[in-house]
């Protein structure tokens, strides 16, 4: 077909205007008489127009085939379905096929083409939310982490925020929630999500969640309705399936570099603060003044505080170590073998016996990692002092020089002996600070006494604090209470040395 618009033009010009004859035109331009007839009849080359597809009798007999083997793939997993290429292996192999690739991969094509699916774009009103979690790097303290992180969207007003986690898990979820609800200063009315295990133990039906305990204790907090996407219905919460995207793409390009995750999390807050300030496609208004709308219709937070963190049940081993999530932390030693409650936060985990923690440490994100407190193992060293020098929990454990100068000079006085009572000294430490014992211990051998009761001594003495006038301000009942003045008339005899 004849497509050049410059002579399409020249050649409707000389014949409908200036008349030229047709065949003169045709000669001129080497054209087919049916090809002037259609340049005149349209004002603008009409396109190539096929009535129907032509036949593909080569592959006819094998579509079906090829139908089948494409609708038998829905049952497998995403990553081993047939390619194109593959089908045409088999069609050759198992059904003699002696056509070429080409087809069949328009046939694959095609087929994917009409199969599918068409999405209902949806209706988005104020005070709905919807949450997911995504991947990204940053660089943290000079090595390049992959880190997860949550973003809840705001799809009537496009606002949205993100922060970042190393791991995504139970108390990242909480966390993420609370910090999202208190930049937007209130609590969506009803927050999407997909069937992540973190909130939901079992699918029961197409609608049915059987939730866990943590995602049902945010939601009695904060008062918001749930809504779980159908499996494999992503579309449900588009919105912020996009703004994960483009969060990753414009947040962390390039690789943000920092030393610790609270640094990202507020360069990540200013960074959807800045984005409100944009005007999306077909509103009027930017991001903040649609939120500032929205916002009427959040419930509002809760006035009492949320703890975003997990429970697990435990019990330490014979060598007073309890695991949680993938990593040990010590308890004191008399606490091994027994059942205890560990408490995971974003920042901390605890250790509870009962009702009462007997152990705290910072939260470990690696895996297989020991986080161990060298004060809970001064109990077990008082009675096998022989390890001192062994035990894996004291290792690194840097302490004033006074401690060392203490041991060598017990060691040196008492022999054998000395080293226990060292133990005894640092045993001290579990109810002082570093820096109170060794003063007392400074003292200590400032006057050239070594006993760990002289060094009690002096620790308590440091401690106490002078006593004050009694005062009945806030004890009304003591008021009423009335003490007779005592007769001290008998101890006068004394005074008058002895005459009665």
């Amino acid at each position: 077909m004849y497509t050049d618009m410059e002579d399409w033009n020249e050649i409707r010009h000389r014949v409908l205007v200036e008349g030229k004859s047709k065949r003169s035109v045709c000669r001129e331009f080497g054209l087919h008489w049916d090809t002037l007839r259609k340049i005149l009849e349209h004002s603008e080359p009409p396109g190539y127009r096929m009535q129907q597809p032509r036949k593909k009798r080569m592959l006819e007999a094998f579509q079906p085939i090829i139908e089948q083997i494409l609708r038998d793939d829905r049952s497998m997993p995403r990553k081993q379905r047939h390619t194109a290429q593959r089908i045409f292996d088999r069609l050759g192999k198992e059904n003699g096929y002696e056509g070429g690739l080409t087809i069949v991969k328009d046939a694959v094509r095609a087929w994917h083409r009409h199969q599918a699916e068409v999405f209902v774009p949806l209706s988005h009103p104020p005070g709905e939310a919807q949450v997911d979690f995504g991947e990204g790097d940053i660089i943290l303290k000079g090595v390049q982490t992959t880190v997860a992180f949550l973003v809840m969207s705001l799809p009537y007003s496009d606002a949205f925020f993100c922060c970042a986690f190393p791991r995504e898990c139970t108390e990242a979820f909480l966390e993420g929630h609370r910090l999202a609800f208190a930049f937007f200063a209130g609590v969506p009315r009803r927050i999407s999500y997909d069937n992540s295990r973190i909130a939901v133990k079992r699918i029961m039906g197409p609608r049915e969640r059987e939730l866990t305990t943590e995602f049902l204790r945010l939601q009695s907090h904060y008062l918001f309705v749930h809504h779980f996407c159908l499996v494999r219905r992503a579309n449900e919460k588009g919105h912020v399936e996009n703004l994960i995207g483009f969060a990753r793409r414009n947040f962390l390009v390039p690789l943000p570099r920092v030393d610790n995750f609270e640094t990202l999390n507020q360069q990540l807050e200013e960074a959807c603060r800045q984005d409100q300030q944009r005007i999306v496609r077909g509103q009027a208004e930017t991001k903040a003044q649609l939120l500032a709308q929205e916002q009427s219709a959040f419930l509002p937070l809760p006035a009492g505080s949320f703890e975003a963190r997990r429970v697990r049940t435990a019990v330490a081993n014979s060598l007073s170590l309890v695991r949680f999530h993938g990593n040990d932390y010590s308890v004191p030693t008399a606490y091994a073998y027994h059942d205890l409650t560990v408490v995971g936060t974003i920042e901390q985990v605890r250790i509870l016996f009962a009702d009462q923690v007997v152990a705290t440490h910072s939260r470990h994100w690696g895996k297989a990692q020991v986080e161990f407190d060298p004060l809970h193992y001064l109990a077990l060293l008082e009675r096998k002092p022989g390890a001192l020098d062994f035990a894996r929990p004291l290792e690194n454990w840097l302490l004033p020089e006074c401690f060392g100068v203490l041991r060598r000079r017990l060691e040196n006085e008492l022999a054998g002996l000395g080293t226990r009572q060292f133990i005894k000294v640092l045993r001290l430490l579990e109810g002082s600070s570093v820096r109170q014992v060794a003063d007392a211990v400074e003292q200590a051998l400032a006057i050239h006494t070594l006993s760990v009761d002289a060094i009690r001594l002096i620790l308590q003495q440091r401690q106490e604090k002078p006593v004050g006038l009694f005062c009945l301000d806030g004890r009304p009942h003591l008021k009423s209470v009335q003490v007779q003045t005592p007769d001290l008339r008998a101890y006068r005899c004394l005074l008058a040395g002895g005459a009665a």
